[in-house]
């Protein structure tokens, strides 16, 4: 390319320092601009996109000085908890919804779990390898075992780990290690009735027995990112709603099955709705962002699981006054989404993923796997 050099006054000191009067302004051009020149090696410009002076080395071009950073937006969201299984020969006793996966993003616009606003701007730095793991959904009892739903699995990115989502209460084998999570399971009983157990910053408590005597035959629905679970005095015991993101479009998130598109919104992270009993006979519907329904009371024993994608508790098991109580389902998996500029390239290993363009950026969707990436 060719260059004029226009100036008013240039002063030579002693050796070979040059003064000039006014700020010295190289030419400014946009990625997609500087790629369409024809470069030497030594050329020096201003690039609008990345707000950096970079130079080329007669292969590539490079930014001068310091660490190559670039913006690097995400969305991490943990496994959801399985939902408990159902009392069995009692008409009261449904099983607690599993918790939704703990949620956390820096996409400004959009909040974190638990009433968090977004996490600080992040910067990406290129050579670097970023540790990344998606959560499993945790798993439900069967039949007849009365027994807690196990907390979703851990989702971890740059930022560090986001918990798994707690598992919903059932009357036997409980601890809080399976109860407490990103968001907390359906809870009941006099141990784990009025417990806090949701992590700040990542979703909202479980629903539990507010009134009364208490009894470890009540419970509720599982804890979403946006709110928490609905308590046993609730009709039908439905399970906190999940957040909306904007990292993806709705027809963005349908194409790459993540998420739970509701019009031009797209939810993650909702609780799973508690089991029905002779109290309340539905079941509680699952919290918008993937969370599994709960099953009907004496019904069919097909509570619903949290979608897969989207940190959703899973829906619990209700109770039977003349057999086994029914076994609650599955939590959903998690997911890692994450945006860059567009002229950067990602590379990985032991990951799912695909990447979408976004205007002038890339979205890589993590949907699996436990890894790393990094750019270039």
């Amino acid at each position: 390319m060719s260059s004029t050099l226009e100036t008013n006054f240039i002063s030579k000191y002693s050796g070979n320092n040059i003064s000039i009067d006014d700020a010295l302004r190289f030419k400014s051009y946009d990625t997609p601009g500087r790629n369409a020149l024809t470069s030497v090696a030594g050329d020096v410009i201003y690039n609008t996109t990345t707000s950096k002076i970079e130079f080329y080395n007669g292969s590539a071009w490079v930014q001068a000085g310091g660490i190559d950073a670039f913006l690097l937006e995400y969305l991490v969201v943990a496994g959801g908890g399985g939902g408990g299984s159902g009392r069995n020969n009692m008409s009261a006793g449904c099983g607690g919804g599993g918790g939704a996966g703990g949620l956390n993003t820096s996409v400004s616009g959009s909040n974190s779990g638990g009433g968090a606003s977004a996490d600080p701007t992040y910067y990406g730095i290129t050579g670097v390898n970023y540790t990344v793991s998606i959560g499993g959904g945790g798993t439900a009892p069967a039949n007849g075992t009365e027994y807690t739903g196990e907390r979703g699995t851990n989702s971890t990115f740059a930022i560090g780990t986001v918990q798994g989502g707690g598992g919903g209460y059932g009357r036997n084998g409980t601890t809080l290690a399976r109860n407490v999570g990103g968001s907390g399971g359906g809870t009941g009983g006099d141990a784990y009735a009025n417990l806090s157990n949701n992590t700040a910053g990542e979703g909202y408590r479980g629903g539990y027995y507010t009134t009364g005597s208490l009894s470890n035959t009540h419970m509720g629905g599982g804890g979403g990112a946006g709110a928490v679970g609905d308590d046993y005095e609730d009709d039908p015991r439905s399970g906190g709603i999940g957040v909306t993101n904007t990292i993806l479009t709705a027809a963005e998130a349908s194409s790459a099955s993540v998420g739970e598109v509701d019009g031009s919104d797209v939810y993650y992270a909702g609780g799973g709705g508690a089991g029905g009993d002779a109290t309340t006979t539905t079941g509680g519907a699952g919290g918008k962002g993937g969370g599994g329904d709960g099953d009907t009371y004496g019904g069919s024993g097909n509570p619903t699981a949290g979608t897969v994608n989207t940190g959703g508790g899973g829906g619990s098991g209700s109770s039977r006054s003349d057999g086994d109580g029914w076994a609650g389902a599955a939590g959903g998996s998690g997911v890692v989404i994450i945006r860059y500029p567009s002229d950067y390239t990602i590379s990985q290993s032991g990951l799912t993923l695909s990447t979408i363009t976004q205007g002038t950026n890339k979205v890589t969707i993590i949907t699996q796997g436990t890894g790393s990436v990094s750019f270039s």
